[in-house]
């Protein structure tokens, strides 16, 4: 498998010199060719590449970890895990309508949050502050109830830097690969323990 693979699922953020982005049709040009791809991978900066393109004896790292996890993947893996970090949050909403609309944007990740087998949902006081600080926003927007999309921003945001944070430690290259498809952002804090985390991304990972 080429860079090209790699190169067409990355953020088109990474494409960008002094804030501007490149001209899209230059980087689809530039993707058809061996020295093209090289020019644009060389672009990039080490620490979203040293593990996934390291020099190794083998099918390269870049060619498995884009096989693994296509872009589409990838995005459920981390909302699942946005879900499932906001479960404490979920698990308390009572209500007949914000249960009903969260079970409906939700679909199976609702059931997800409520799998207390999965995680049982406990959070220091510290986090426990922090997600009630954020859904609480969430409830005071007045699209809520109404518009899905800030809801997934916040879990997909979240959920980000869950994989992130776990992968840096246990799985560079995985790591690396989210920030590439995701683009460069601000980590937020985390709390989903480390088996949580991969019983999610196994599932994921296993998924035909």
């Amino acid at each position: 498998m080429p860079l090209r693979a790699l190169l067409s699922d990355m953020s088109p953020a990474w494409h960008a010199r002094d804030g501007a982005a490149l001209d899209p049709q230059l980087v689809a040009q530039a993707r058809r060719s061996a020295l093209g791809q090289r020019l644009l991978v060389r672009a990039l900066p080490p620490s979203a590449t040293a593990t996934l393109l390291a020099p190794r004896p083998g099918a390269a790292a870049h060619v498995a970890m884009v096989s693994r996890w296509p872009r589409e993947r990838l995005f459920a893996l981390v909302r699942d895990l946005g879900i499932l970090a906001f479960a404490p949050m979920v698990r308390g909403e009572v209500g007949r309508e914000p249960v009903r609309w969260l079970r409906a944007t939700l679909g199976n990740g609702y059931l997800l949050a409520l799998d207390r087998t999965v995680w049982d949902g406990r959070i220091d006081a510290a986090a426990q502050a922090r997600l009630a600080a954020a859904w609480q926003a969430l409830r005071d927007d007045a699209s809520f109830l109404r518009d899905p999309a800030p809801l997934g921003t916040l879990l997909d945001r979240q959920g980000r830097s869950e994989l992130r944070a776990w992968a840096t430690a246990r799985n560079p290259g995985l790591a690396e690969w989210t920030l590439l498809v995701h683009g460069d952002e601000p980590l937020q804090a985390t709390h989903l323990p480390d088996k949580a985390v991969l019983r999610v991304l196994t599932h994921h990972e296993n998924r035909d």
